[in-house]
């Protein structure tokens, strides 16, 4: 099925190219979207009119797109989750909680917004790419946490399985210090 583009459509097209897509691609994705209009004649041609309107929108919903991605461009939100001690989360972190904690930190973002490959499901910073215009992308991190602390201390460079570890080791090292003690001590009273 061939459409006229309306606006940028990743590995599509620009605006005004008339392309060839699948038919439920056109039907389910780019037509109720407003992205696209079947080509035929009478929508060309209304496309021709409308194009310098177009571009106008287009152009400024860029530029607003743009002056937001100046303020959200590597911005970290905090996302609190419950996990597992080696720091699997119970569930995952998606589009919507990104959008939830950019929204907490004063910024909007709709889900729609979170380009994300898959789910966030281990603690730690992950990058995110926020598209605010089909031309426009910025990225923010994540910060998954089990508390504000943890997210502080990952926050200045400490996984949490590098702290679990710090934790253990120095468990250890008290232990066999209170042995080593011990040990001196029976010998003394000998």
């Amino acid at each position: 099925m061939q459409v006229i583009l309306l606006q940028r459509v990743a590995k599509l097209g620009q605006m005004g190219e008339v392309v060839n897509v699948k038919p439920g691609y056109a039907r389910n994705y780019l037509l109720p979207q407003g992205k696209a209009l079947r080509a035929n004649e009478a929508n060309i041609k209304s496309f021709e009119t409308r194009k310098s309107q177009l571009e106008a929108d287009n152009l400024e919903t860029r530029k607003e797109a743009e002056a937001a991605a100046a303020k959200i461009d590597g911005q970290t939100f905090i996302v609190i989750r419950s996990a597992s001690e080696s720091g699997a989360l119970y569930g995952s972190v998606t589009g919507r909680d990104v959008s939830e904690a950019a929204t907490a930190a004063g910024f909007t973002i709709g889900r729609g917004q979170v380009a994300q490959d898959q789910p966030i499901k281990y603690l730690g910073i992950h990058p995110i790419t926020v598209v605010l215009h089909p031309e426009v992308s910025v990225s923010v991190s994540v910060n998954v946490a089990r508390s504000v602390e943890e997210a502080a201390l990952q926050a200045s460079g400490k996984s949490v399985q590098e702290l679990a570890a710090e934790a253990e080791a120095q468990a250890e090292f008290e232990i066999s210090e209170l042995f080593d003690d011990m040990g001196s001590a029976a010998s003394d009273d000998e």
